[in-house]
Formats: C-alpha cells, structure tokens, sequence
C-alpha cells in the first residue's frame, strides 16, 4: 500500500505551526553532546532543555528521543527532543526514522529539522513509517503528516522534501511489490501493474508472453517457467526517455514471483520468504517509476524476466540444458539456482538488442552472498571499476551500502560444462556461491560495463529497525535513483 504519511513545509516558528495546525506533536533536533538548541518553544516550560536531557541521560544521538509535556496556546501537547548527531545525512535518517516510530497514531507531527540532508530526513521519517497489510488496519497507524521548519524557510525546503518523497515513494513500491502474496502475483500480475504505473509515469512498455518468449529464443524464462503452466513467464520491458538523452542504462531484475526450488525443492522455511525473490524486478520497476519525478537525464531501460519456479511434471530437470536468447548454452544442474537463467536471457538481450552504454543487474540471487556480509551490505560485483566506484558511492549516499566482491578468474572453472558452454553452479568445489553466480551472468553480457547486485541479504529483514521494515526491503531502489539522478 501507497506511503500514508503526508510532508509539508512551513515557516515561522514551531508554536506558530503547531497552534495553526493543531498539532499533537512538537520536536527539535539536539545535537550530539548534548547541545540543547535555543528553541522558543522551551519558554513554555517550567524547566530548561538541559535539564530534561541531563533526567534522561541524554546524548543527543541520532536516533535518540526523550518527551516532555508542553502547554503551546489552549492545549498541553507533547514536545520531543530528538537527537540528530552530527547531522551528517546517516545521522538525518535515523532521526527522521526514530521521530515517525514515535509519532504512530497521531495525526500531525511539527519538526524543526536542522540544514543538513533534509531528503535523507524525510526518506527515513516515511520510510519508517511504511506498513504493508491485508486485513484489518493496526490499532497505530502511521504519522498523518509530518510538518517541516528549516532556518532557510518553506521555500528551499520545498524541492529537498519531494526528492526525499519521491525516494520514499519508490522504495515503498518496491517493497509493496514484493510483499504482495504469490497467490495474487503471477508474472502476468507483475507485468499489469508494470504498465499501470508506466502510464502512470510516461514510459513505454512492452510484455512478451510466453509465445513471443519462445519465438524470440528466451530459453532460460521458458525453462524456469515450465513447471507453472498457469502462470507462464512475461519478459516486461519499460522504457524511459528524457529529450536529450546522451546515453543509454539499462537495469535488469530478477523477477521469480515465487521459487519453490523447483525438483530442487526448498525446505518448507526456507520457502516462507519465497513471495520475495522477484524483488530485483520490483526494484526495477520501481525505480523506472521514479526516474522523471527526479528529472533523469538518461534514457533507462528496465526489463523484468518473471517466471514463477514450481515443481510439476513439466518442470526443468537437473541435466536440461537451456539455449538462452542469442544462442548461448547453459547446463541445469540445480533447479534452485534458477534467477541466473531468467537473467541471462534478459543479459543477453540487452546487449544484443538494445545497445546500452551501461548494464546493472539486480536479484536476490545467492544465499552466500548473505554469509558473506550479513543483512545491511549488498554485494556488488562489476567487470568496470568507474562503473563500481559510481554504485559504491551512490549507496553510501542513499544508506543502502554495498560492497564489491571479484570476479575471479580463476573460478571460471567451477562453472564448466561437459555438455554445454556453461554450468548454472559450481562443480569444481571452488566454493564462492556468490562469485560463481555473478560469473554466469557475465558470460551474458558481452564487453559492455556491467555491474551485478546480489541483495539477498539485505533485501529482505526479520524485524523493524529505524526505516528498516520487517519483510521487504525495497534495498538498492535509493541506491540506483541516487546513482541515475547524481549524472
């Protein structure tokens, strides 16, 4: 479901905005030490701000807050002071985060922010405050509005909330996608609401079926799909393109609406997050969405390969061997490792058919890159170091960091086949899940720079954190917009 949470600007003081409003809530930021702010709403008080942040022992971290009641005009309200560290944008985001965490149920927050990342604020404050559900609403729901005060007014405010807005906004949709259950998303159902949101936001779309698919060589979307006849694979393509564009990106999502493991079956838990292995593909679809709110300059192409991976007698068996778009050739020796399939095929086809200056892929591919560096990292692999140097960067701007593993050379070996030109696991006993998968996938890409984000680990999380929600993450959407929008 869409972010609730509604953000303004305004000017004046914050008792001005919170009589006029009639807000239950006021806040200002306390910088790290603590250093109490010369608030004029502490003249309401019988007490000084030092003096409540010395009762609560506080230090003015991000993500610290401690209340107070206040009388502002004919009411008592609630004043928050809520650390804001440095101000650096990490320490923003988690402010924003831990205000709207506090704020559920209420209908109007007043915050004065400090100058500083105010997007990086207002990305925390909504994402924190995203909820996906079926059935009934919680007993607190999400802050109604989150009103803002900055020193340089409502007027330069403007234009940083709505990229924080548009940011929060494609971050939801992409997690919204990928909690939706399987039951309802079908790689037909991923592919409608692609062309509902690309005549939303003047793109270009195109779905093959599962004719085309097999008409135009797409074997590693036919094979993984196989053994779902009701719901057959959709190869989705959108397409953005500014006036004077100067150069052509395209993403690639991984978009298996549901993997059971196919004849590779899972185990039952390991199938309970399963609705979320198209996540790569949301986030491709996401992101498209958000390109002209930001003002992209680049022409983007997103394709989607979706395919829903189930056991049947029609399934893909170990031993198969896939001819992928352009003739490649891949043996199946674990049904499981089925996202490198779909994705090669949409590889392949990019580079043969649509000409890209640049190539970045997305999925929740590998358990092993989630051994490797947890649930916060994601692992970006590239055969381009300006091209990762670009991804690193943009994440550690948008709070979604990666970090770049090699494409070791050596390990090419692993994936040999006997029988085809190349293995969709290792055989070799090389180990290296992770580099294993994102080899195959290079074999797709020709000699175009091309960079691959394996976020199993932080894609999908366990538990509420800051603006981090329990279920999907939506994580690498603020990373990719922030590194198309930075050009």
């Amino acid at each position: 479901m869409p972010i609730q949470t509604r953000v303004a600007p305004a000017g004046g003081t914050v008792s001005q905005a919170v009589t006029d409003l009639d807000a239950e809530l006021a806040a200002i930021p306390v910088r790290r030490g603590p250093v109490a702010p010369a608030a004029e709403i502490a003249a309401a008080l019988p007490f000084t701000l030092d003096e409540i942040l010395a009762l609560h022992g506080a230090k003015g971290e991000p993500g610290e807050v401690v209340a107070t009641p206040v009388r502002v005009g004919d009411k008592v309200r609630e004043l928050l002071l809520y650390g804001v560290g440095d101000a650096a944008p990490a320490d923003l985001r988690k402010a924003g985060a831990a205000l709207a965490r506090r704020a559920r149920g209420r209908a109007n927050l007043v915050a004065g922010v400090p100058e500083g990342d105010l997007a990086a604020f207002v990305v925390g404050a909504l994402l924190a405050s995203y909820d996906f559900r079926i059935g009934e609403a919680p007993a607190k729901g999400p802050l109604g509005a989150l009103t803002v005060l900055t020193e340089s007014g409502p007027e330069a405010a403007a234009p940083k909330i709505a990229r924080g807005v548009a940011l929060a906004r494609a971050t939801g949709l992409a997690r919204d996608l990928a909690n939706t259950p399987s039951s309802e998303k079908t790689p037909a159902w991923l592919a409608d609401r692609a062309g509902e949101l690309a005549a939303e936001h003047g793109l270009s779309v195109r779905v093959r079926d599962e004719d085309e698919l097999a008409e135009g060589g797409f074997g590693g979307l036919l094979a993984v799909g196989s053994g779902s006849p009701l719901h057959p694979p959709r190869l989705i393509e959108l397409t953005y393109e500014p006036d004077g564009a100067d150069r052509h990106i395209v993403l690639v999502g991984k978009g298996i609406t549901f993997d059971s493991g196919g004849l590779s079956l899972k185990p039952n838990d390991n199938m309970k997050l399963m609705k979320t292995d198209m996540q790569g593909g949301g986030i491709v679809i996401a992101v498209m969405a958000a390109l002209r709110d930001l003002g992209v300059r680049a022409k983007v192409t997103g394709l989607v390969a979706a395919a829903e991976n189930m056991p049947s007698g029609s399934s893909m068996r170990p031993s198969d061997v896939i001819t992928h778009f352009g003739g490649r050739t891949s043996e199946v020796l674990n049904t499981d490792a089925e996202g490198r399939l779909v994705l090669a095929d949409a590889l392949a086809y990019a580079d043969a058919e649509l000409a890209p200056d640049l190539v970045v892929d997305v999925a929740t591919l590998t358990g092993a890159a989630k051994v490797a560096l947890g649930l916060r990292h994601g692992a970006l692999f590239a055969n381009d170091d300006a091209l990762a140097d670009a991804l690193f960067a943009a994440g550690e701007a948008a709070g979604e960091p990666v970090w770049r593993l090699p494409l070791v050379e050596e390990y090419r070996k692993g994936i040999e086949s006997d029988v085809a030109d190349v293995a969709n696991i290792e055989r070799g006993g090389y180990g290296g899940g992770s580099i294993m998968a994102a080899l195959f996938l290079r074999e797709f890409v020709g000699d175009r720079p091309w960079a691959h984000l394996d976020i199993a680990g932080p894609g999908r999380a366990t538990s509420d954190d800051l603006e981090i929600t329990k279920g999907a993450t939506g994580f690498s959407t603020r990373l990719l917009l922030e590194w198309l929008a930075s050009d």
